[in-house]
């Protein structure tokens, strides 16, 4: 389903107000397009869609919370046609405590599912609706949906349990239903990407290996939906390593691991959980 001049007249991006979802609108925003761009900072929000409005783009703004399944689903049916959706929101956050045994606070456990596994629903599934009736393009394709998980999900890390297990999540979601949803013409593209260097990424109190830059992502994203790709990855090595780290006995990886001063207990704040606060991609 690869196509160079796929259909993208409408456009939804959750998380719009930050990091790669704020990307991700300014890169699309041209003369006949229209954004629907949903985050929970409203003054951030109100900026993206001003500066894609100069682009030549109509840019619609929804402060809206990925969480609220019921205003998700109102707003994504209403919005009309979607030939692209993107669901970027999400947070992040290590461990607690001290060497001997860092934790996870029950309460951020249950944001991180809320958000970026439940967020992610909330997006998708009302998307895929949408979609499925919609008529075909010329390309067989009736839309594309695109979410983000992380390179963090293809590791079990200790330093950041719950956000590689939502993040795993997203991903086998996204590869697993993209394969019944081809069928249908809807493709379905999940982003195990690194280190970006985005606000929630800006935070973190530790050298983080491969950091891309933001446009650099972007660019990646877009040209691996267009190139109808189900999965990207990048840096390429980031993940390739990753992956191998997840073949190696637990205590072996467990012992590397504890060794990496990368997310480690504390060294990552709980991002995007205030009104105030930029949703993260």
């Amino acid at each position: 389903m690869y196509s160079a001049n796929m259909k993208q007249d409408s456009i939804l991006i959750t998380g719009a107000s930050s990091g790669i979802g704020r990307g991700l609108a300014l890169a699309l925003a041209r003369p006949g397009r229209t954004l629907h761009l949903g985050g929970r900072n409203a003054r951030n929000l109100e900026a993206v869609a001003t500066a894609c409005i100069a682009r030549g783009a109509d840019a619609r703004v929804k402060v809206q919370d990925v969480r609220d399944a019921g205003g998700m689903e109102e707003w994504i049916t209403k919005a009309g046609t979607l030939d692209l959706v993107f669901a970027g929101a999400g947070i992040t956050a290590s461990t607690r405590g001290g060497a001997d045994a860092p934790y996870e606070p029950d309460a951020q456990i249950r944001r991180m599912f809320d958000t970026n596994i439940d967020g992610v629903l909330n997006t998708v599934l009302p998307a895929l609706q949408v979609m499925r009736g919609q008529p075909r393009g010329v390309d067989g394709v009736r839309g594309r949906i695109c979410a983000m998980a992380s390179v963090a999900g293809l590791v079990s890390f200790p330093g950041t349990p719950s956000y590689c297990a939502s993040k795993a999540a997203v991903d086998r979601f996204m590869v697993a239903t993209g394969a019944n949803m081809k069928r249908a013409g809807i493709v379905m593209t999940s982003v195990s990407c690194g280190f970006v260097a985005t606000p929630m990424t800006a935070q973190n109190n530790f050298h983080m290996p491969g950091l891309t830059q933001t446009n650099d992502a972007v660019q990646a994203i877009l040209s691996g939906i267009a190139r109808g790709k189900r999965r990207i990855a990048f840096p390429w090595w980031l993940a390739a390593g990753s992956r191998f780290m997840d073949l190696l006995p637990i205590p072996i990886a467990e012992h590397y691991y504890f060794r990496q001063p990368a997310g480690q207990a504390g060294t990552m704040p709980e991002t995007g959980l205030t009104p105030d606060a930029a949703p993260s991609s």
